[in-house]
């Protein structure tokens, strides 16, 4: 029997399962020595969602963390996740993008990527899995592990035997959701072993609190490699704890070689880390066997969680928790991982607020619907896809075979902000968020948010972030969620009143005076008007305006979108409530909105006169 081999995901998948990926670079070199003397197969220490949280909170630059993290972990393998023809980002890119982009990955420091595709279409990963291999790198494929009707053991081994097909080095069984038994995996490994010629790794979630006895029944029948948290990040939505494992194969067949010592000094470690951090802690991160009801990952529920519970919603948890098996049937059975957990969870937050199933359907889901994603797993509603995107032909083609190269389109796009490939990479994976941060690194303005600081015995509390206020006798509750950009003159700040969205704006000193002598308005203006006609257009839950349609004196048909909001990641296409005339706009691009405010008033035909 060989030994097991562990890849560690502290520095990625752990923190972002119970963090929200907001551990620092600075937080991670100083123990880099340590870890790179342990002896692991590989550190996983990128991709998933770091790309995205370095650039909109950390305001680090993702491309120089792994350079960082390279030089500091010469003798380990590191690791990233890859979403196959989504790369990082939540859509398919042209070939010519995954190219440049594995190459750049591989150039910076990237050994080995975990490739998979959120349809487990094997089509969505070969252009990924071929640049791999041209870059002389280890392209392990991936299964993402769900149960459906449509999902079966013979068909996850059917899947590996096309991954190895396509060149791939390794295969690994994600267990994202923590959906695995321990007689399923045993089950699983046994055939897949049997079935490919080439190691199979297992990576699972402890959310249910079956992944340890998952990952050693999987042992038993042929896996050697999994992946493990160090304990300080260890458990919930996170995964098994690498000592915990380290110590039950200890003189077994099975032993790991791993100094359980210098592992649990590393533990230590990260334990005051982690106190850092104590302002992004889920209330979720516990065991949830929720999961094995809903099928809804832990990191997903938290999500939701928190995103209810921000709009004053959250007493809808249950009803969201149901409705996303109702969605995800509808769809075919995709299992939940990035972008599809998305898809499906927006998606069925949107059906339970608004009140109505699919009154409103994110761009997302219309896509997915029109095969732009790839081949569902199994059949779609299709009185669901006729109201998403009525007689739209739905392609059986690889999605990507109908993009043009795009690298020197997005050369040309971000201009001289870009100063490097992997800046313009930075911009292809997220356009705006790419941009701000490159602009902000130009007029070197880059400011990480702030860590609100533990509170320590004997000295003044931290001012709250929840009070009541009374006002002409009556009481409110009032929650700050959040703060927005800080320019010269204003602020904005989110806060919950009452449990209802809202966003104040604070003027500067300055500016008020200013205004009290000149007699002059708020740089925002007056509050939105409150929804309250046929016409006025309205958004069914709290986002940001990505795009405004229509212009003031436009004529518009039922349904012609007119708006584009961003919410949950997901954007959706706002549609005119009836025919008439744009009369007043009320948003613009990057706007923060909240249901029940009128963002565009639509005059009806009937009243103005044609």
């Amino acid at each position: 029997m060989p030994r097991v081999r562990i890849t560690d995901v502290i520095l990625r998948d752990a923190h972002q399962s119970l963090i929200a990926t907001r551990m620092r670079t600075a937080d991670m070199l100083p123990v880099c020595e340590r870890l790179d003397a342990i002896g692991y197969w590989s550190l996983e220490v990128w991709g998933g969602a770091t790309f995205d949280a370095c650039l909109r909170y950390l305001k680090e630059d993702p491309w120089e963390r792994l350079r960082s993290l390279r030089a500091a972990l010469p003798g380990t393998r590191l690791q990233m996740l890859l979403r196959g023809q989504n790369l990082l980002g939540y859509r398919h890119y042209s070939d010519d993008v995954v190219r440049a982009f594995v190459h750049k990955a591989a150039d910076n420091g990237i050994d080995v990527f975990r490739v998979f595709d959120a349809l487990n279409d094997v089509r969505n990963l070969e252009t990924a899995v071929a640049a791999v291999r041209d870059s002389g790198k280890h392209a392990q494929g991936t299964i993402c592990y769900t149960t459906s009707p449509v999902h079966s053991i013979p068909g996850f081994v059917d899947m590996a035997r096309q991954l190895t097909d396509i060149g791939c080095d390794s295969i690994a069984v994600k267990d994202m959701a923590g959906l695995l038994t321990p007689m399923a995996s045993a089950e699983l490994f046994d055939k897949l072993r049997r079935a490919v010629p080439v190691p199979v790794h297992l990576h699972c979630h402890a959310t249910a609190g079956t992944a340890e006895m998952s990952q050693l029944k999987a042992i038993e029948n042929g896996c050697e490699h999994i992946d493990t948290a160090i304990s300080a990040f260890a458990g919930g939505a996170s995964h098994p704890a690498t000592e915990t494992m380290v110590a039950a194969l200890r003189d077994t067949a099975w032993d790991t070689g791993l100094d359980l010592r210098a592992l649990q000094d590393i533990g230590f470690y990260f334990k005051e880390i982690r106190r850092k951090y104590h302002q992004f802690e889920s209330e979720l991160t516990g065991l949830d066997t929720r999961v094995q009801v809903y099928q809804v990952p832990g990191g997903m529920i938290s999500n939701l969680y928190t995103q209810l519970r921000e709009q004053g919603a959250l007493k809808h948890i249950e009803e969201v928790l149901q409705e996303i098996p109702r969605v995800r049937e509808d769809l075919g059975y995709p299992p939940l991982v990035t972008p599809t957990s998305q898809i499906v969870g927006s998606q069925a937050v949107m059906n339970v607020l608004s009140g109505e199933r699919y009154k409103t359907i994110s761009n997302e889901v219309k896509l997915y619907l029109q095969g732009r994603y790839g081949r569902a797993p199994g059949p779609v509603n299709h009185i669901v896809r006729q109201q998403a995107i009525g007689n739209e032909d739905v392609i059986d083609q690889r999605p990507a075979d109908l993009l043009k190269d795009e690298m020197d389109s997005l050369r040309a796009e971000i201009g001289e902000l870009a100063r490097s490939d992997e800046d313009v990479l930075t911009y292809a994976m997220f356009p705006d968020l790419g941009r701000d941060f490159l602009e902000q690194r130009a007029a070197g303005t880059l400011t990480p948010e702030p860590l609100e600081p533990l509170p320590v015995a004997g000295e003044p509390a931290p001012r709250p972030t929840e009070f009541n206020v009374t006002l002409h006798g009556e009481t409110h509750h009032i929650r700050i969620t959040g703060t927005g950009h800080h320019t010269q003159d204003e602020r904005p700040f989110y806060m919950t009143v009452d449990g209802v969205p809202e966003e104040v704006l604070v003027e500067t000193l300055s500016v008020l005076e200013e205004s009290a002598a000149g007699g002059g308005t708020s740089p925002r203006g007056s509050k939105r008007p409150r929804v309250s006609g046929p016409g006025d257009v309205s958004t069914s839950m709290p986002g940001t305006v990505v795009d405004v349609l229509v212009e003031p004196g436009e004529r518009v048909e039922a349904g012609d979108p007119v708006l584009v909001t961003e919410a949950m990641k997901m954007e959706t296409e706002i549609q005119a409530p009836l025919a008439g005339t744009v009369s007043a706009i009320h948003v613009a691009r990057g706007d923060s909105v909240n249901p029940d405010e009128t963002l565009i008033e639509i005059v009806p035909e009937s009243t103005d006169g044609h």
